[in-house]
């Protein structure tokens, strides 16, 4: 998600009122950051924006990383915060239906994916400008997203990502449903994409995005809810399921793909607390954001573009998804 949407306030990151917190994980991921053995202190950062490297997961939650994911659709390189084919009604298009659960830990599990943007959206700047509800105030519906220098495009990147997490979460038994799978026009806006996971009981929420910050600013981070109570938001329930959440899909990032939390929010700890995010104020299930990297940034941007390394950005969500839903 890029920084240098339209309306987009920078975001304002504060320390948790839980104190320091090391997000090393050492019972989750023992001796294998790669060079960040520490992996700092917890901080607390819509919608929102590594280094290859790293084996699979302990057994406990491992998720199998020989999963074939299909290609993206591409989109313009403009920049701005969430997200089709053409024909389908915005406002009653379904979210990606989930396939039918495989056996496994996560049976009985739901999880929802949400690609930020989507590809349309560059085509109906009109209809993703109108403002939306979202709780403490109002903002766009949604943005175009961000993109590399060399054009591909945030909402290509989430959908690569989100296709590739369905399958490893598949293989684990959970149902998984994507807020959407470029099959609606533009959208959904972001309050929307929160509904879809509260109307499916999800058991966990990721976001998928990636930053369009400046050139230089590397590293991923997690987005987390703050606590909000203003109109109809109310995240105070999901804070603490939210935070640890965002604390394992964070460790087994750093431990799968290699690549350091954020360098330009956070604290260096890739963690990041925000309240004027509508996808999670209005989200009364356990979600978090990710933003996998820098897409302006030509290190990171070549980490992005790569399919082997989007398969280890997609494991080592999964595997923190795992490790929450099985509490390992």
């Amino acid at each position: 998600m890029s920084y240098t949407g339209p309306g987009f306030e920078p975001p304002q990151p504060r320390r948790s009122r839980r104190g320091p917190l090391t997000v090393a994980l050492a019972a989750l991921v023992p001796g294998a950051l790669l060079g960040w053995a520490v992996y700092a202190a917890v901080g607390g950062s819509e919608d929102a924006k590594g280094t290859a490297g790293g084996p699979s997961a302990s057994p406990s939650a491992s998720v199998s990383a020989t999963s074939r994911a299909p290609s993206s659709p591409g989109a313009s390189p403009t920049a701005g915060p969430d997200g089709g084919k053409p024909g389908a009604s915005p406002s009653s298009a379904s979210p990606s239906a989930s396939r039918p659960a495989a056996s496994g830990p996560l049976k009985g599990k739901v999880v929802v994916i949400d690609p930020g943007h989507n590809p349309g959206n560059v085509r109906h700047t009109a209809e993703i400008n109108r403002q939306v509800d979202i709780g403490t105030n109002r903002k766009e519906c949604d943005t175009t997203g961000t993109a590399t220098n060399d054009g591909y495009a945030e909402a290509a990147f989430t959908l690569d990502v989100a296709h590739r997490m369905r399958t490893l979460l598949e293989e684990q038994g959970a149902t998984v449903t994507l807020t959407q799978d470029a099959d609606r026009p533009f959208g959904p806006c972001v309050d929307e994409r929160a509904r879809i996971g509260n109307k499916a009981g999800a058991d966990a929420v990721v976001s998928i995005h990636a930053d369009g910050s400046g050139a230089g600013n590397r590293g991923f981070h997690v987005i987390l809810p703050g606590s909000v109570r203003a109109g109809a938001a109310d995240t105070r329930a999901i804070v603490e399921p939210s935070r640890e959440l965002g604390e394992r899909v964070a460790g087994h990032f750093v431990r799968v793909t290699g690549s350091a939390p954020s360098n330009y929010v956070g604290d260096g700890t890739g963690l990041v607390t925000r309240e004027d995010l509508g996808g999670l104020n209005l989200s009364t299930v356990p979600k978090v954001f990710i933003e996998c990297g820098n897409m302006r940034d030509s290190k990171d941007a070549a980490l992005l573009t790569s399919g082997a390394w989007r398969q280890k950005a997609a494991q080592g969500i999964s595997e923190g998804i795992v490790s929450f839903l099985r509490g390992q």
